[in-house]
């Protein structure tokens, strides 16, 4: 039984229990579904010391046996991926295996979520080329997207995509390609983020976090767990640059950073569920040797360089290259029931333990 006060949870009745029992108000609304209970909830990690080391990653992530207890966002995936293993080859088809891009490549799925918090989450499916150079990007619906734009003034140059690899770790990685010029720098950037955390447990507290502090440092240093807005904050302060995050979806750009008076800014993209890097190159179809990634904001030429990153943000947004996971339709392959977006069919993944879902 979910609660309207907060459906996330399922509510405990006693066998021998009623509905008076629940305290429900004048109207509050009882939401019942037939499926197994869920176990008891284990005792939260205490917090760390104010300092000490950073608690190690961890490992990859379990199947179906561990939904109850995960957020619902990871529940969620984890029982699509699951449904999905047998459908259209490596990742099934649409937006299902959009949704769910870990589906059919023998690991199991993680969170979708758009950039917000620790919570948050990016990666594409498995068909996606993650060739360097190539822009263009298979989310549902979508039309060609341009590859890239023109920076205005006449010298030739241009804002383009670089395509990150989708292995879960893109924040990181694309954050990597702009600051230091490579696409590997997810395990380090990772222990940056958990060993800034560990040493601030002031400024990340669990409020901030969303999680313990113990628990959230060793969650960040799994390879299988999504960035998103407060790692994407800590290492503008590493590397003491801003980073400006385009979101396709919403064609609005956020600045970490911005605040600190650092000299240069680096750009990323975000199609609702992967980022990739966004450079500057010399002329079109430059190689990527030429590229520019990091640049002075203030003066003409910062201007020029940040309107033709919008333009193509807003180019791409009209081409459909983005996936709105909040309002996805998917059906239930056990109950048929009809869902919007990742939130209802976590709860539906949580509550019933259904694990068949299709987009209709």
């Amino acid at each position: 039984m979910l609660g309207a006060s907060n459906p996330r949870y399922p509510w405990q009745l006693p066998a021998e229990g009623t509905v008076a029992d629940l305290g429900l108000g004048n109207g509050d609304t009882l939401v019942v579904r037939q499926g197994a209970a869920p176990p008891a909830a284990a005792e939260p990690p205490a917090a760390p010391p104010a300092s000490g080391p950073v608690p190690g990653g961890a490992g990859g992530s379990g199947g179906l046996a561990g939904l109850y207890g995960m957020d619902e966002d990871e529940a969620l995936a984890r029982a699509i991926a699951a449904s999905l293993e047998g459908e259209g080859g490596a990742g099934g088809s649409g937006a299902t295996r959009a949704l769910f891009p870990n589906a059919g490549r023998g690991g199991a799925a993680t969170a979708v979520a758009p950039a917000g918090g620790a919570g948050s989450s990016q990666a594409r499916p498995a068909a996606r080329d993650a060739v360097a150079g190539t822009s263009v990007t298979d989310a549902p619906a979508g039309g060609p997207a341009p590859q890239s734009m023109a920076v205005a003034g006449g010298d030739g140059s241009c804002v383009v995509r670089r395509v990150i690899a989708s292995d879960n770790s893109c924040l990181f990685n694309a954050v990597g390609y702009v600051m230091d010029r490579s696409r590997s720098r997810a395990a380090e950037l990772r222990k940056v983020v958990a060993s800034t955390v560990a040493s601030d447990p002031v400024t990340f507290n669990d409020g901030f976090l969303g999680k313990d502090v113990e628990e959230y440092c060793r969650w960040i240093q799994d390879k299988d767990k999504w960035g998103g807005a407060i790692e994407l904050f800590i290492l503008a302060q590493h590397y003491r640059t801003e980073i400006a995050a385009f979101d396709i979806q919403t064609k609005r750009c956020d600045v970490y950073g911005q605040d600190k008076g650092y000299p240069d800014r680096c750009m990323l993209i975000y199609d609702g569920l992967h980022y990739d890097a966004l450079a500057v190159a010399a002329f079109e179809g430059a190689p990527e040797e030429l590229d520019v990634t990091l640049f002075r904001p203030d003066g003409r030429e910062g201007a020029a360089i940040m309107g033709a990153a919008a333009k193509l943000v807003a180019a791409t947004h009209e081409a459909r290259q983005f996936t709105d996971t909040a309002n996805f339709t998917l059906r239930c392959g056990v109950c048929q029931i009809g869902l919007k977006g990742q939130k209802e069919a976590a709860e539906h993944a949580q509550a019933t333990g259904h694990c068949n879902f299709a987009e209709y």
